[in-house]
């Protein structure tokens, strides 16, 4: 699979240093955000990534779909945006919970879908449901699985509505590998990070480099082989740490990283796997 670095793995670079990052280390694809997009201009981005002959292999996001009013608009700007960019996928974040009734936050993920795959579809852009593991499920993603992501996606065409597996949010699933199986014609985007412990004070940053934590990499990527994936591994990392190097920096250590597979990093013999107290 090709590399690509998702830009909230360096959070704090523009959109030309992101992109100039990729060229320079030969990391040919890239996974923009809309709203540093947005800051620099949809079509100066488009451009930019275009002139440096990457490929845009996934735009974040869309979704947020479990309030009342769904978000559809916005949603529809993000397929317009996605389109512009020549994005493989717009990643929809399903949403958290706006009261306590779960089964009916995940029933306005099902009719938004409804709604807006059809016009997806008129735009040439796929949808890509993420499930989140489940310490999510309250502010950000209701919906947990893959299986039930893939529930979500089955009335609508493969090539419309696709799933994202995401190795943080799946890696703990006792049915893992029959839904990456299942997920087969589905999969529109392979996202890596790793399971760090112990967690940080905010949950949502305890994401670490490929290869530093608990996920068995090796193994899931060879799933999402095996399941006929043949599209771009997405470093996506949410860490203070990662966040404070040089981007030059980071893009040249996933590519030593990419190159082994994402085998565990080693360190004088012995793995990093931080120990809980």
């Amino acid at each position: 699979m090709k590399l690509s670095l998702n830009q909230a793995t360096v959070k704090r670079a523009s959109v030309p240093e992101v992109v100039g990052a990729c060229a320079r280390h030969g990391v040919e694809g890239v996974g923009l955000w809309r709203e540093p997009v947005a800051g620099y201009g949809l079509a100066r981005t488009a451009d930019l990534v275009r002139s440096a002959g990457l490929t845009v292999s996934s735009l974040c996001r869309g979704g947020f779909f479990t309030g009342h009013d769904q978000r559809l608009d916005d949603n529809r700007r993000a397929i317009d945006e996605a389109a512009a960019l020549g994005a493989r996928c717009l990643v929809l974040v399903p949403g958290g919970l706006p009261d306590r009734d779960l089964p009916a936050a995940r029933g306005r993920v099902a009719s938004a879908l409804s709604v807006l795959a059809p016009y997806a579809e008129s735009a040439g852009v796929r949808l890509a449901i993420e499930p989140m593991h489940p310490v999510f499920c309250a502010d950000r993603g209701v919906v947990s699985t893959l299986a039930q992501a893939l529930e979500l996606a089955a009335p609508h065409a493969p090539g419309v509505v696709g799933v994202v597996v995401d190795a943080l949010h799946v890696w703990w699933d006792p049915a893992l590998e029959a839904s990456v199986a299942a997920a087969a014609p589905r999969i529109a985007s392979y996202q890596v990070c790793d399971w760090v412990t112990p967690l940080p004070a905010d949950v949502l940053l305890g994401r670490g480099l490929p290869g530093d934590g608990h996920v068995d990499l090796v193994g899931l990527t060879g799933l999402v082989a095996a399941a006929g994936y043949d599209g771009f591994v997405e470093v996506e990392v949410f860490n203070e740490e990662v966040w404070a190097r040089p981007v030059d920096e980071v893009a040249a250590d996933l590519v030593r990283r990419h190159a082994t597979g994402w085998e565990p990093v080693v360190d004088g013999g012995h793995d990093r796997l931080p120990v809980s107290p």
